[in-house]
């Protein structure tokens, strides 16, 4: 009896935290999105920064290296995207015109086949695009809103990061505090696992990306697909979101086969080069470059996805996982979170 009041209550509590914590983090996003983010940052380069530290190089500035290494990777990254996105735009009009006789080609499809008249589709376009003139300063105010959201993330993320790593010990006695003596070298391990399995995850998958980018590019560039590098790259860091990443970005190579060469085969010809891509990813590269897996279920992942994505957006699809992966490493560690534990990792053995 008392030990089921004592679930009851375990229960209960947990409801009540989760009622708190959900309107919380909806409504306090602007500040959590970008301290998480230099939480998963500071995490990756805490073996590095250590590492500097134990040769002699001062805490702060083995941190500046650090951050610095992170900075120069992704402003090559992102010099990379926008070079080829200004070639993109320069062949915009060309892409233009040659969109037209798809559309028509479209239209009459439309007309023999579902009995749509040209001139009922013309209507309804004048009409969305009625509606769409009307909505335009709304739009412009949310995508000045999300430019400035998007400026502050980035220059306020390092300075978290930056701060994780120099006051480590401060968080570290924080939690301590928290689990209670105890738990103390519970908490340790967990610290310690969590650590060690980032680091590993996390620059094993830049790798992934840059094989996977290059992949793309020579699959695409073999068929002849313009912008084949900004496409192939842009695919490869997309993936980043599982499962919906990768549909959502090789929408645009896909349409640009279609519009640009006289065969339906270019365009499933892209679609090939991606399936295979991906296949050599999940059960070559992946497996080959990645020792450190996170062993989660698809399941568990696809839950914190669309939960991330209904309380931060895009940030929340990508930060959800790594809070996924680091719930899984405590349950590994608690045997009294064992229950979530079986939901969230992935099962090797055949179901019984």
């Amino acid at each position: 009896m008392e030990k089921q009041a004592i679930q009851n209550s375990r229960i209960i509590n947990g409801l009540l935290i989760a009622a708190v914590a959900l309107p919380l983090l909806y409504f306090g996003k602007t500040l959590f999105i970008p301290l998480f983010y230099g939480l998963f940052i500071a995490i990756v380069l805490y073996p590095i920064c250590r590492w500097l530290e134990k040769k002699g190089v001062p805490r702060s500035l083995a941190i500046t290296a650090g951050l610095l290494l992170v900075l120069l990777l992704f402003a090559g990254l992102v010099s990379l995207l926008v070079i080829q996105f200004n070639a993109f735009l320069q062949d915009l009009p060309e892409l233009k015109a040659k969109l037209q006789p798809a559309i028509s080609n479209l239209q009459h499809w439309l007309e023999n086949n579902f009995n749509i008249s040209i001139a009922s589709q013309e209507r309804w376009w004048a009409d969305e695009s009625d509606q769409l003139s009307g909505k335009a300063p709304g739009l412009i105010t949310g995508i000045f809103s999300q430019t400035a959201s998007g400026l502050f993330t980035l220059f306020i993320t390092p300075v978290f990061a930056a701060l994780f790593l120099y006051n480590r010990k401060d968080f570290v006695r924080f939690l301590e505090k928290i689990v209670g003596a105890e738990n103390k070298q519970r908490l340790q391990q967990v610290l310690g696992e969590t650590i060690l399995t980032y680091f590993h995850f996390i620059k094993g998958m830049v790798f992934v990306y840059l094989i996977v980018g290059v992949l793309n590019s020579i699959g695409l560039l073999a068929l002849g697909i313009r912008h084949a590098i900004l496409f192939g790259f842009l695919t490869a860091i997309m993936t980043i979101i599982p499962y919906l990443g990768i549909i959502i970005s090789a929408l645009l190579p896909i349409t640009i086969a279609w519009i640009t060469k006289d065969s339906v085969w270019y365009p499933i010809g892209v679609v090939g080069v991606f399936v295979f891509v991906q296949y050599l990813e999940a059960n070559v590269i992946f497996p080959k470059v990645v020792a450190t897996q996170l062993n989660i279920s698809t399941w568990a992942t696809l839950v914190a996805i669309i939960a991330g994505g209904i309380l931060w957006g895009v940030s929340g699809m990508i930060l959800f996982i790594p809070f996924l992966g680091m719930l899984k490493l405590v349950t590994d560690n608690v045997p009294e979170w064992g229950a979530v534990n079986i939901l969230i990792r992935r099962n090797e053995g055949k179901n019984r």
